[in-house]
């Protein structure tokens, strides 16, 4: 499956007098969603972090759209967009508890290894998980 969805409750610390989340607080909320995306597909970002393999952001994209507030349940959308040699691209959307998209994002990481700083192929296992999520 390309897309997979989690849940996350905007905090008190996360957001100005108003009651608004701070704009760079976004941010956060889709690394919940791309980890928790690898996690539902069954790999543990510390997993791969542990065997040498880093995926730093190289490129975003967001577009706000509406107000997050405090203490909504906030509905993230996290979806595979494609694949390169060394990249990886997620399309997001962020939706409160009235199914009001609030929030979109494109975010590009790059397969590094922890070992040299430099760009790398994803291991088997990622390539095997991405060309699966392919065919469905």
């Amino acid at each position: 499956m390309k897309s997979h969805q989690t849940q996350v409750r905007v905090r008190y610390s996360e957001t100005d007098q108003m009651g608004v989340v701070y704009h760079g607080n976004y941010i956060p909320y889709f690394e919940i969603g791309r980890v928790e995306w690898l996690r539902n597909k069954g790999v543990s970002y510390k997993s791969m972090e542990e065997s040498g393999i880093a995926l730093p952001i190289v490129s975003m994209n967001i577009n706000y759209k509406k107000s997050a507030r405090y203490d909504e349940l906030l509905t993230v959308h996290t979806t595979f967009k494609s694949q390169t040699s060394v990249k990886i691209e997620f399309d997001c959307a962020i939706y409160n508890e009235l199914n009001e998209l609030l929030t979109t994002a494109v975010f590009i990481l790059v397969f590094v290894s922890l070992k040299t700083g430099r760009p790398m192929a994803p291991p088997s296992y990622i390539l095997d998980l991405l060309k699966n999520i392919d065919n469905c």
